[in-house]
């Protein structure tokens, strides 16, 4: 059911990224696929204006060790918003629920303790055609996560500022 409610105050960002400081944590295992994120992330980095120079990219063993980078990133002041990106492939282990689950939550803890957007771009698949489709050209991860984190900067700002969109 629709209605015609609509609220006094809407606030919203957009995906300008000028002048915006943005740092991608990769993580190396499953760098095949991490490649096409970071490749993702770049070209969604330069069309919706983040300058070269303002862009750090950090490469850590793996998924597991991507929130800690994410996190020295923030404290350090090294960026306005942290994209992570990864791939954790299920296996014939356990191995990928530690991993996946101890990832998003290390992030999602980074995020809500410094106030930053932090974003969960680290693919979490069942197998390796799932990773390949979510880091193609026409489906990428990365570049949908550089999009969130520059959308959520320009929201947090306008609420800081006590902006309306």
């Amino acid at each position: 059911m629709s209605s015609n409610f609509k609220a006094a105050n809407s606030v919203s960002g957009d995906v300008d990224g000028t002048g915006m400081r943005i740092a991608l944590v990769c993580g190396r295992f499953n760098d095949h696929i991490t490649n096409r994120l970071l490749e993702g992330a770049e070209n969604a980095l330069a069309v919706h204006g983040v300058a070269e120079a303002d862009v750090t990219i950090v490469w850590v063993p793996g998924a597991y060790e991507v929130p800690m980078a994410a996190l020295a990133l923030i404290e350090n002041g090294h960026a306005d918003a942290v994209v992570c990106l990864g791939a954790v492939i299920r296996g014939e282990t356990s191995h990928y629920d530690f991993v996946a689950g101890e990832c998003a939550r290390g992030i999602q803890d980074v995020q809500l303790t410094t106030g930053s957007p932090v974003i969960f771009g680290v693919l979490t698949t069942e197998n390796l055609e799932q990773a390949l489709a979510r880091s193609s050209d026409e489906d990428n991860k990365g570049e949908e996560s550089v999009r969130t984190a520059i959308e959520m900067v320009n929201l947090l700002r306008r609420l800081e500022n006590d902006e309306q969109a």
